[in-house]
């Protein structure tokens, strides 16, 4: 079994968009290079340095499942029906959206019983592979569960001032401790990092 390993790029103040979910110059490290990185979205293509796209190929190569949360997937509109990445996504709702359908959407599972049982069924679409989990409510709870075991963050040398935190607020006021990182990738605008989680 794979990792459980939260994911995004994050300012230097701690936040991975605006509150009206925009990212403005977080994502600008995808387009500052000229080595061509597809996705499983053929409208998708990043320019990636070449340490960075190194990493990301690395990276993806390992996740074998994502986890998501209901606001993202509305956001996005379950990025029809195909998540960049390519691998089956979970997302944790109240209640599974009616009427959703699109090409690939069998790929999408909806889970109605909690972070834990979202994650589980990831676990089991990765089988080998890690669990990749977004950052937000979702990567908190799953960190307040004892679920999470990397946080990793390519850091923008960016100062947003306000917007949506990386984990928002924990619920139990209790801070959690970070190791110190495995893995440290300085790039072009942007700073690959990887911490394991202190249990």
């Amino acid at each position: 079994m794979g990792k459980v390993i939260s994911s995004a790029s994050m300012s230097l103040d701690g936040f991975i968009a605006n509150h009206d979910h925009t990212v403005g110059h977080l994502f600008d490290w995808y387009e500052v290079g000229d080595q061509p990185v597809s996705t499983a979205s053929p409208d998708i293509t990043f320019t990636l340095t070449e340490t960075s796209a190194a990493y990301w190929r690395s990276w993806i190569g390992r996740v074998g499942a994502l986890v998501v949360g209901r606001e993202l997937f509305d956001l996005t509109d379950g990025w029809g029906g195909r998540h960049p990445i390519g691998t089956p996504v979970v997302v944790i709702t109240h209640e599974a959206p009616r009427g959703w359908s699109y090409p690939g959407s069998e790929d999408f599972h909806f889970v109605t019983d909690g972070i834990g049982a979202g994650v589980a069924l990831a676990q089991q679409l990765a089988g080998d592979k890690n669990v990749s989990v977004t950052a937000g409510t979702i990567a908190r709870q799953c960190l307040e569960a004892g679920l999470l075991d990397e946080v990793a963050v390519d850091l923008v040398p960016l100062v947003m001032g306000v917007g949506r935190p990386y984990f928002g607020e924990l619920t139990d006021g209790r801070p959690a401790l970070l190791g110190d990182p495995t893995t440290v990738i300085q790039s072009d605008r942007v700073t690959h990092l990887v911490f394991p989680v202190v249990r």
